[in-house]
């Protein structure tokens, strides 16, 4: 019998205390409109600040060290040497235009703790941001340093791309009395589009394909000496073997990445049995057969707006839809509040996890660029809280400073800052949850206006970047550019800002103000027209009735 952390007892170890729930989707230059590589990153937890991290280029003596701190809590985990040069980060994309993200899967329990060890998932992202130029050199890096210093993290699987690959990198620790990981790393083919969501996703691998699959020397045998396979290895299941698919990890973690597929992709409907939970094994070693293939081909190419909107998603159009059932409430609203997990009468039911969730902090979709020079060429569109209604801001990878708004230290969850985009779009949110329905086709229209207009004036200001870069040098370019995400990304926020005024005023009370011609209307003497006063749909009257008879029933007769 296997022991396992299961994704519902997951979701239910970690939702306490960080709710880390990521959503990943990665873009090979092949399937990309204008060949770029991208990612997407969901950071969601209901304890995570949006804010844009950044560390300029530095030099280090010799000697030099550099703290490790656990990226979820902070927590001092130890020490290991600097190097000479590190590279600048902005956010998760460095100066190369190096781009990680990731998402936990957790797997299996037993290998969930390594006493000792100091590299926790967050720092390896961070460290090897700051210290690689490729996908391959960040694959490199962050194995050595699990090797030399120990994993701190449970299983994780990891986004990586440069400009011209894009690579899966999953991993998972070896427990207590053991040093370091396994892991598996396979380049992303050409042409097609991969993703991950908090279940390890990586089966087989070619075992004599350096160029497209790298992996850990006992990433077989490790898994022999402790009982877990007895296979040929040419058959062995990363994913199977340390983080086997269960109802949790197809239902709330696979059913994403079946749902950003399902965008781009004509045939996702034969998935849709594994997407509602519904996983079949076999009988010889358990493995799961109606798994999802790790990569597909998009039906056409994709923009970064197209990659944007695959961020965007409650299942709309589908079996899962969750702005349909009763849940939804009166105006549609596609989210539930936690927990994931509930139950009536002793029997446990589920809420949907989808890409876009109240609680994200921060996200992006990352774009790499080998035509330009790499100061240039990296964007990060960067986006703070649900990614249904953010608006992705372009910070340019060569950028010196962070625009106020998304600036660390302004503010956090426990203090309310008036510049910071954070607050800002969760003011908008927050108060759309209440009217979803009508209040979202503003929040979109705005969203699609802003987005477009940057994405309009991307390949001017490229050209604009480059001849600086040519004729001045790259600190030119660099000053231009940094000039241009933050002015831009603070303009976006007092946009908003005006946005969740004219909403309260519009809707306040649950009443909606008559407008014409993008004026609130008032009557013949000055003063505020009328509002309306929609009350609730049919369906929702019917749905109290049904549940509470004739307790609401007026009785004919009845006096004042």
């Amino acid at each position: 019998m296997r022991k396992r952390l299961s994704a519902i007892a997951f979701f239910i170890l970690i939702g306490s205390v960080y709710s880390w729930a990521c959503t990943n989707f990665l873009v090979t230059k092949g399937a990309s409109v204008d060949g770029s590589t991208m990612i997407t990153y969901a950071a969601d937890s209901h304890n995570l600040y949006g804010e844009l991290y950044f560390q300029p280029a530095a030099d280090h003596p010799d000697g030099a060290t550099r703290e490790i701190h656990e990226w979820d809590t902070g927590k001092f985990l130890g020490v290991i040497p600097e190097v000479a040069h590190t590279y600048s980060v902005v956010g998760n994309m460095n100066e190369f235009q190096l781009a990680i993200g990731e998402t936990t899967f957790g797997g299996r329990e037993e290998l969930g703790s390594q006493s000792g060890a100091i590299m926790d998932y967050g720092s390896l992202m961070y460290v090897a941001l700051q210290r690689a130029k490729t996908a391959r050199e960040a694959i490199e890096v962050m194995t050595d340093l699990v090797e030399k210093y120990g994993y701190y993290s449970s299983g994780e699987s990891f986004s990586i791309a440069d400009p011209n690959e894009v690579w899966i990198l999953e991993m998972i620790g070896k427990g207590e009395g053991e040093k370091g990981a396994v892991w598996v790393a396979v380049r992303v083919p050409d042409g097609y589009i991969s993703g991950h969501a908090n279940q390890a996703r990586i089966t087989t691998f070619p075992l004599n394909d350096s160029q497209n699959c790298m992996y850990s020397k006992d990433v077989i045998s490790f898994a022999r000496e402790k009982g877990w396979y007895e296979g040929i290895n040419k058959d062995f299941s990363f994913s199977d073997v340390y983080a086997p698919v269960d109802f949790g990890g197809a239902r709330f973690c696979e059913a994403r990445v079946w749902a950003g597929f399902n965008k781009v992709a004509d045939g996702m409907d034969q998935y849709i049995n594994y997407a509602k939970g519904l996983v079949e094994y076999d009988t010889t070693n358990n493995f799961a057969t109606n798994r999802m293939p790790l990569w597909i081909k998009p039906d056409k190419k994709l923009s970064v707006k197209d990659v944007m909107e695959m961020m965007r998603d409650h299942f709309e159009g589908t079996e899962l839809d969750m702005t349909q059932d009763l849940g939804a409430g009166p105006h549609r609203l596609p989210y539930r509040w936690r927990g994931l997990t509930w139950e009536v009468d002793s029997v446990e039911y589920c809420n949907e996890r989808a890409i876009s969730t109240q609680q994200t902090g921060f996200s992006f979709v990352s774009q790499s660029r080998s035509w330009l020079p790499d100061v240039i060429g990296g964007i990060l569109w960067f986006g703070v809280d649900d990614t249904y209604s953010t608006c992705y801001a372009p910070m340019y990878c060569g950028i010196t400073e962070i625009p106020e708004c998304f600036a660390v230290g302004n503010g956090d969850l426990l203090n309310y800052s008036e510049t910071s985009a954070f607050w800002i779009f969760n003011t908008v949110t927050n108060f759309a949850y209440l009217r979803y329905d009508a209040m979202i086709e503003h929040i979109r229209e705005r969203q699609a206006e802003i987005e477009g207009k940057f994405i309009a004036f991307t390949p001017a200001i490229d050209q604009a970047a480059k001849l600086l870069h040519e004729k001045q040098g790259p600190a030119k370019a660099r000053e231009f550019l940094t000039q241009y995400s933050v002015n831009e990304a603070n303009n976006m926020t007092d946009d908003w800002k005006e946005l969740s005024h004219y909403l309260i005023v519009k809707y306040m009370d649950g009443n909606v103000k008559k407008e014409e011609n993008g004026q609130f209307l008032r009557n013949e003497y000055g003063l505020p027209a009328s509002p309306d006063f929609p009350g609730y749909p049919e369906w929702w009257y019917e749905a109290i009735i049904k549940s509470t008879g004739d307790h609401f029933k007026v009785i004919e007769g009845a006096t004042h």
